[in-house]
C-alpha cells in the first residue's frame, strides 16, 4: 500500500511539474509574440536623427531617409500619428512643422519622409538645405487619430497634394496586416500628373491587394491621355469612389485648407455625420 501511494505521488509530482513547465512555455511564447521594441521618439523633447540618404523624386519633391540608433531600432510611431520636425527658415528663424513618415515600424533601422518643397515654405527651405550627414530634430508622437485593426469595415480617404502621406501610412498598415480585412477607397487630387506623390507605391498596393485597395486620381490639369477624374473633387466622385455613409465606416481627409473645407461641405451634404469624419 505504501509503495502504491509513493508511486501515485511520483506521478502527481511529474504531472504537476509538466503542467508548470507547459504554463511557463506558453507564457514565454505569449510575451515573445507580444513584445515590441521600444520606439526612438520622445514626446517632450526633440531628438536628432542623421540623414543617410536623399533621393530627388521630382524638381520639388525628395525622399529623405534618416538613420535610427541601431539596425533593429523602430521609430515607435502609432499608426495615424505624425511627428514634429524643427528647422530654420531662410531668415534663420526657428520653424516647427508636422510630417507623417511613409515608413512603418516594420521598416526597422530607419524612417523616411517624402517632402514637397514649396518656394516660399519656411520648413521647405530647411529641407532644401539638408545634406547627407546632417541631423533633423524630431519630436513625437503627435496627433488625435489612432488606428486599431478592424475598427471599421471600410475607410474612405480624400487627399490632396502632400496630404497623401498619412493616408499612405494608414493604408500600408491595414493592408500589410494579415489579420486586418478593412477595405480602403482613396481619392487623391493634384494639379498636374507630375504632382502625384508616391504614385508608384500606391499603384503597387492596388496591384498587390486587388479589391481591398482602390485609388481614384483626380487632376486639375490632366495630360491629353487621362482616364482619371478632372477638375476638383466633387460630390459625385465621393458618392462613386467612397463607401456610403454607415456606422461602420470612416472618412479621412487631408489636404490644403480650402480643399478640406470644400470636402467637409460635400460630405455633410451627402449625409456623412461628423462622427464618421476625421481631418488630419
Amino acid at each position: 500500500m505504501d509503495l502504491e501511494f509513493l508511486q501515485s505521488m511520483d506521478v502527481q509530482i511529474l504531472v504537476g511539474v509538466g503542467v508548470a513547465v507547459l504554463a511557463i512555455l506558453v507564457a514565454a511564447a505569449y510575451l515573445f509574440s507580444s513584445w515590441k521594441p521600444k520606439g526612438c521618439l520622445d514626446p517632450e523633447n526633440f531628438r536628432g536623427f542623421k540623414l543617410v540618404k536623399r533621393q530627388q523624386l521630382s524638381h520639388n519633391v525628395a525622399k529623405f531617409t534618416f538613420e535610427l540608433p541601431t539596425p533593429t531600432s523602430v521609430l515607435g510611431l502609432p499608426i495615424g500619428q505624425h511627428i514634429s520636425c524643427r528647422g530654420k527658415d531662410s531668415q534663420g528663424e526657428e520653424v516647427i512643422k508636422p510630417y507623417t513618415p511613409t515608413t512603418l515600424d516594420s521598416d526597422v533601422g530607419h524612417f523616411e519622409l517624402v517632402i514637397k518643397m514649396y518656394p516660399q515654405g519656411r520648413m521647405s527651405h530647411h529641407f532644401r538645405e539638408l545634406r547627407v550627414g546632417d541631423y533633423l530634430a524630431v519630436k513625437g508622437p503627435k496627433g488625435r487619430f489612432r488606428y486599431q485593426p478592424g475598427q471599421v469595415r471600410a475607410f474612405g480617404m480624400i487627399a490632396g497634394g502632400s496630404g497623401i502621406t498619412p493616408m499612405f501610412q494608414v493604408s500600408r498598415a491595414i493592408l500589410e496586416n494579415p489579420k486586418d480585412m478593412t477595405n480602403v477607397r482613396l481619392i487623391y487630387a493634384n494639379v498636374t500628373y507630375e504632382d502625384i506623390l508616391l504614385k508608384e507605391e500606391l499603384d503597387s498596393l492596388v496591384a498587390k491587394y486587388p479589391g481591398r485597395f482602390k485609388v481614384y486620381y483626380v487632376l486639375n490639369q490632366p495630360p491629353e491621355v487621362w482616364n482619371g477624374g478632372v477638375g476638383f473633387v466633387s460630390k459625385e466622385m465621393i458618392q462613386t469612389h467612397c463607401p456610403a455613409p454607415a456606422p461602420d465606416i470612416k472618412i479621412l481627409r487631408c489636404g490644403p485648407p480650402p480643399m478640406n473645407k470644400a470636402m467637409a461641405g460635400h460630405l455633410d451634404a451627402l449625409g456623412y455625420s461628423p462622427e464618421i469624419q476625421f481631418q488630419f
